[in-house]
């Protein structure tokens, strides 16, 4: 099928995987929605997926759909979702022209009727290489520019960038600029003439600089159960209360309300039922959101079911978890937090830092038809 080349379009790719790349995205579809009518979104290789009507769709695709209300097939907003076994039956038999030919075919999809086209990248350049479908490889295929998302500072930044402006380069892809997430907002003006300097020596403007938001790092309820492969034995409807903080169970009683602050899950043994009934004089019987976030209860003990009771009449939600407290507690400070559906607050955050921060009119010109970098020769041989 031949490609879609009238409309525009523009690649959003990262130097490192959550480096924010997801979060451009959900802005950058608010903030172009004011400039064009009608705006198509596709993540064409996808690498976390969910179950949606029995098929495999990548969860950005879905988070995107659901928040913008996009009315496009789900498979064309996600057309090759990476399984476990993905890379193995494609090293042992897989077919390479059918899979451009199924990425083509959502693109031109997602392009009719269409006046912008947002394409959503997998992690940094190199990533799907072993399926030759890479970043770099894909951005070539639907001759898309691409803007290049990276942390903030300058040093280790420029390196990265550095590293993945090779790659695209090598297949003919054009960087337009690059967007700096997750910059300290008190260094954000010293950082700036910096920057501008050290990536204007590779060629490439600052299109934003994002501030680095702590709310957007804080998980839901609901988020930390499915990452523990917990379950919740009361209060499940408080699954998208915000976790500010973590208290570990291993203080008296007594001592509990000195770490029990606003927004605090407290990790405790099922078996300390003196901490949560502390926790509960400390809940109150009201379900203010400035009370703890909720319990989770360790080492595969649970309270008496009274207790239980006690906790869901109160409104303090309960997890029942695996593992021992300090296990848990570990698993909760490293989990990666990605915003999903239904969280109004943390995307009307991100739709007005984006709004404020990326230069929306230089992402609207690199998303226009101009002449491509001229491939490596190795490259060219190995498209071919």
């Amino acid at each position: 099928m031949e490609l879609n080349k009238v409309t525009p379009r523009i690649f959003v790719a990262a130097t490192r995987q959550d480096d924010g790349k997801t979060t451009c995205c959900l802005g950058l579809y608010a903030a172009l929605s004011a400039k064009f009518k009608n705006i198509g979104y596709t993540k064409p290789v996808g690498q976390r997926f969910v179950e949606v009507a029995g098929k495999k769709v990548d969860e950005d695709s879905v988070l995107l759909s659901n928040t913008y209300g996009v009315k496009l097939p789900i498979e064309a907003m996600s057309p090759i979702a990476v399984d476990r076994m993905f890379t193995r039956d494609y090293l042992e038999k897989g077919d390479l022209p059918g899979m451009k030919e199924t990425i083509v075919t959502a693109f031109n999809r997602v392009a009719w009727e269409h006046d912008f086209v947002l394409i959503e990248g997998t992690g940094h350049a190199g990533v799907g290489s072993v399926i030759d479908l890479s970043n770099a490889q894909v951005a070539k295929l639907l001759e898309s520019q691409v803007i290049l998302v990276t942390t903030g500072g300058v040093g280790r930044p420029v390196d990265e960038v550095s590293l993945n402006l090779a790659l695209f380069e090598k297949h003919g892809v054009k960087v337009v600029g690059v967007v700096l997430n997750k910059v300290l907002p008190a260094k954000m003006e010293a950082l700036r003439p910096w920057a501008e300097k050290a990536f204007g020596r590779m060629g490439l403007p600052i299109l934003g600089m994002l501030p680095y938001q702590g709310e957007l790092r804080r998980p839901t309820l609901g988020q930390v159960c499915l990452e523990l492969g917990g379950e919740f034995l009361s209060g499940e409807s408080f699954k998208r209360r915000k976790v500010r903080s973590v208290a570990v169970g291993a203080m008296t009683a007594a001592r509990l309300h000195d770490q029990l602050n606003p927004g605090a899950l407290l990790i405790t043994p099922g078996d300390r039922e003196d901490l949560l009934l502390a926790a509960l004089e400390f809940q109150g019987k009201g379900n203010h959101e400035a009370k703890p976030a909720g319990i989770i209860l360790t080492d595969g003990l649970r309270p008496q079911a009274g207790l239980i009771k006690m906790l869901h009449d109160r409104g303090l939600p309960t997890v029942a978890a695996g593992g021992d407290s300090y296990t848990v507690a570990a698993k909760i400070e490293r989990m990666t937090v990605k915003t999903a559906p239904g969280d109004k607050e943390k995307i009307k955050m991100i739709q007005e830092v984006v709004a404020k921060h990326i230069d929306l009119a230089a992402v609207v010109r690199g998303s226009l038809p101009v002449s491509p970098v001229k491939p490596s020769i190795q490259a060219v041989a190995e498209d071919s």
